[in-house]
């Protein structure tokens, strides 16, 4: 029964995303651990970690797209509930490090050491144990999106107004994060990471399982995603985006389907940001940074705002293109990124996988006129 569901929730987009996740959580791990390094598929650890910070952002686009392409809520914030998740993970890894830091103490972390902080500020209690740490990856990005949407929701805030104060929180959030008293490393964010759950994070197996643990929960994002959009809340958040009064006039509360979308978008962005960091090896308050929120709105756009697999192929895309370019041109890198979002906003208003619609929808009449014709000429 459990698998007939969730073979429904796959329309052909989907399917043919999950089923290439699964062959790359399975392949990429091979090919980095069971091929001899002069092996011509062999895959060498940095691209391993790359390839798991593409999927990881993938997530994030996923999660955006839950709220902008299905319920019309542009948020220019979501990567400070990226961040949160990225920063509960990292405090997570600092407490792991204990005595093999530079100062050996057991308990504080170097950067507090440094500034002569005489104990462990309450934020960090419990980070030491994996299971708190990783239900605060959920609850701080969860619980700063209730209360922020609770508050915007129920004030009737849309449009342009709500992405400029989700861009706000986020930039509030980054000159937070950048005080040293705030107790989360400064500028400097946190680093040097050593081990989770036991194991090393630098090893060529901690780094094929991480990668692979990003597919698999790129697999449930979509999953999640298809459910939702699928059911009954789902069409309701499509009414919110398309015609938000009248679905209100009919009686629906749309307050209370907006505030429940924009704060599961927002866990599922945290999983991202704490699957991102063992893999990066640092969290500082750069992702904070509105650029990095507005260029996860660029991804979605790019792969098809409305389709969750779009918006992951989207974040991979864009990515590997940022990767190439701040490589071989890093100076022309933003000016390359303003002109495809004006591109994709001029002739591409439905992405990628709008692109790829358009295209099967005008090939069809002439296949089936090509073989109206073909029956004709078999007939005479």
């Amino acid at each position: 029964m459990l698998t007939r569901r969730l073979l429904s929730l796959l329309d052909l987009r989907a399917a043919i995303a999950v089923a290439v996740l699964l062959s790359a959580a399975v392949l990429v791990p091979i090919l980095l651990l069971a091929t001899p390094q002069n092996f011509p598929l062999h895959m060498p650890p940095y691209v391993v970690a790359l390839l798991g910070k593409y999927l990881c952002y993938a997530i994030l686009a996923v999660a955006l797209d839950l709220v902008w392409g299905y319920c019309g809520i542009l948020s220019l914030g979501h990567g400070a509930f990226f961040a949160l998740g990225g920063y509960a993970m990292g405090m997570y890894l600092m407490r792991q490090i204990g005595t093999r830091g530079v100062y050996a103490n057991p308990i504080l972390p170097d950067f507090m050491v440094f500034l002569n902080w005489k104990a462990l500020p309450v934020t960090w209690w419990g980070f030491d144990w994996f299971p708190y740490a990783m239900l605060m990856v959920l609850l701080a990005p969860g619980v700063l999106a209730f209360a922020f949407g609770y508050l915007a929701f129920r004030s009737r805030v849309t449009g342009v107004y709500l992405s400029i104060i989700t861009q706000a929180m986020t930039y509030a959030l980054l000159l937070a994060f950048f005080r040293n008293d705030m107790g989360f490393g400064g500028n400097n964010g946190l680093t040097d990471f050593k081990d989770i759950l036991g194991f090393n994070v630098q090893s060529d197996e901690t780094r094929a399982a991480l990668f692979s643990v990003s597919a698999l929960a790129l697999i449930v994002a979509i999953l999640i995603g298809r459910y939702l959009v699928t059911s009954k809340f789902g069409k309701v958040l499509i009414a919110i985006r398309d015609a938000e009064s009248r679905t209100r006039f009919i009686g629906y509360r749309v307050e209370n389907y907006k505030l429940a979308v924009f704060t599961l978008s927002a866990m599922m962005a945290g999983v991202a940001g704490a699957l991102y960091v063992p893999q990066v090896g640092i969290i500082n308050p750069s992702e904070f940074s509105p650029a990095q929120s507005i260029e996860a709105v660029i991804w979605v756009a790019v792969g098809g705002r409305g389709t969750l697999v779009g918006a992951a192929l989207g974040a991979v895309l864009v990515n590997f293109a940022k990767t190439w370019f701040t490589g071989a041109l890093p100076e022309y890198w933003l000016f390359a990124l303003g002109l495809l979002f004006i591109l994709v906003t001029l002739f591409l208003p439905k992405g990628i996988l709008g692109l790829i619609d358009h295209m099967k929808r005008r090939t069809a009449p002439a296949s089936i006129d090509g073989d109206v014709q073909n029956g004709a000429t078999a007939a005479r």
